[in-house]
């Protein structure tokens, strides 16, 4: 063995001990983690773009750490079905979805949606910056294991249907879609409605065969779907400005190395606000999309202000029974 033999054999044992330190010295990266996503939209849909953007932020906060699959379309199915496999750690990890659909899980948590809850955007953008929700998280985690990290949404909901409904006289037995929380129901029942909770991939054909005559939604569903078509008019009741949370499953979530779990959140919170920033943005413009192209009738609510008084017991009652009494006064305090 000659003298070089030797010291390059030791300079590449030197090298291979450096990889091995550098290699453990790394964050925990190594594994294959590929975080799976659903959209029941198409790419230009708001809830699209903030995956998007949730995605984006997780590589820029951990760079390799994760690869993304987000199924757009509906592919996975719809909302009611995202929740029960987040629940159940399949199929999904993450989507953004109606508090209403977790309501089975926990039945207090649809009051972050309740019509006439927030008083405009910057009470809304109040309330969803802080951490008031926190116990209807918390509900939501124990009871499921879904974990809420972020919050968008900022979409106007109004009335949407096949004849015109201006006014109490008209609102008065219409037949109309309501999403499956009881508030949801309950809300619209006391503004004299008739209200039903039918799946939401079934409401274009029960308008269209008469099983309903409307329901309610925000302009960028109304049009990414051609709600349009089944029912033109729109009555700007403006009851909800929505609240939709960026949720994930606890138990993909424990799964994850500690520095991806950080990002995640960090990146949970950020893709939140610039979801916020983009729909409530959008929302005004894509109503007017509509109208400019023929495709929906817009009028007011005559004695809108009615209507404000009219739900108030109902969302006292609701606190009441699941116990929130203390956070709705405190919502409505922001």
């Amino acid at each position: 063995m000659t003298i070089f033999d030797s010291s390059k054999r030791k300079a590449i044992a030197g090298a291979l001990a450096l990889a091995v330190g550098v290699a453990a010295a790394m964050p925990a990266f190594a594994q294959d983690v590929t975080l799976r996503g659903a959209s029941m939209f198409d790419d230009n849909h708001a809830f699209t773009k903030t995956m998007r953007e949730f995605a984006r932020l997780v590589e820029e906060k951990a760079p390799g750490a994760a690869t993304f699959d987000l199924r757009l379309n509906g592919e996975l199915g719809v909302e009611k079905d995202y929740v029960n496999f987040l629940q159940q750690g399949v199929a999904i990890d993450y989507t953004i979805m109606a508090p209403s659909n977790m309501a089975k899980f926990a039945p207090a948590i649809p009051l972050m949606d309740m019509p006439f809850l927030f008083r405009d955007l910057d009470h809304w953008n109040t309330v969803l910056s802080s951490d008031a929700f926190g116990p209807l998280e918390k509900q939501l985690l124990d009871n499921a294991d879904i974990m809420v990290i972020g919050y968008t949404g900022g979409g106007v909901r109004n009335l949407v249907s096949s004849e015109p409904i201006g006014n109490l006289d008209e609102l008065k037995g219409h037949k109309m879609r309501v999403m499956g929380a009881p508030i949801q129901a309950q809300i619209f029942d006391a503004l004299t409605a008739a209200p039903s909770a039918i799946a939401y991939n079934e409401v274009y054909n029960a308008i269209q065969s008469g099983v309903i005559a409307g329901f309610e939604n925000e302009a960028a569903s109304i049009q990414n779907l051609k709600f349009y078509e089944v029912a033109p008019h729109v009555t700007l009741t403006k009851h909800t400005i929505t609240v939709r949370p960026i949720v994930m499953s606890g138990k993909k979530f424990r799964a994850l190395p500690e520095a991806l779990q950080a990002a995640v959140l960090e990146a949970g919170a950020e893709a939140g606000a610039f979801g916020r920033a983009l729909e409530s943005g959008e929302d005004g413009i894509k109503l007017q999309e509509m109208v400019d192209a023929g495709q929906v009738f817009v009028q007011e609510f005559e004695g809108r202000e009615k209507l404000l008084e009219m739900v108030i017991p109902v969302q006292d009652a609701f606190a009441a029974e699941i116990e929130a009494t203390d956070l709705l006064t405190s919502v409505r305090g922001m």
